[in-house]
């Protein structure tokens, strides 16, 4: 699977995921997991964790920290923007899924 466009970070994620990893020195030797696992209202939830690099990992390069995906969970992966809110409704990374055909009300899981 071609890593280049499998999936986007709008510039205030980037901003955050720099920001984390430039204050935690635990995880410089690790990328920024972004995964699918069973589960959730609607099925399918996303993971977001900080994990060592796996030998069929896709990987995506930023100046400054790596993004891993596993195979499996890049299939449901493809296509999404990740970003970052920092307003009154709350403060987190988001998931924005142009394949999901059905989220949740909390947008945490969604269904294909």
């Amino acid at each position: 699977m071609n890593s280049e466009n499998l999936v986007e970070l709008t510039p205030k994620a980037i901003e955050e995921i720099r920001r984390i990893f430039s204050s935690d020195s635990e995880n410089e030797q690790k990328g920024l997991r972004l995964a699918v696992i069973g589960g959730g209202c609607s099925g399918l939830q996303y993971k977001i964790e900080f994990s060592e690099k796996k030998e069929k990992d896709n990987i995506l390069n930023y100046d400054g920290f790596e993004v891993i995906m596993d195979p499996k969970s890049s299939i449901y992966l493809k296509g999404i923007v990740l970003d970052f809110k920092d307003g009154l409704n709350g403060k987190g990374f988001v998931f924005e899924n142009p394949n999901a055909k059905n989220t949740c009300g909390c947008g945490e899981s969604f269904s294909v």
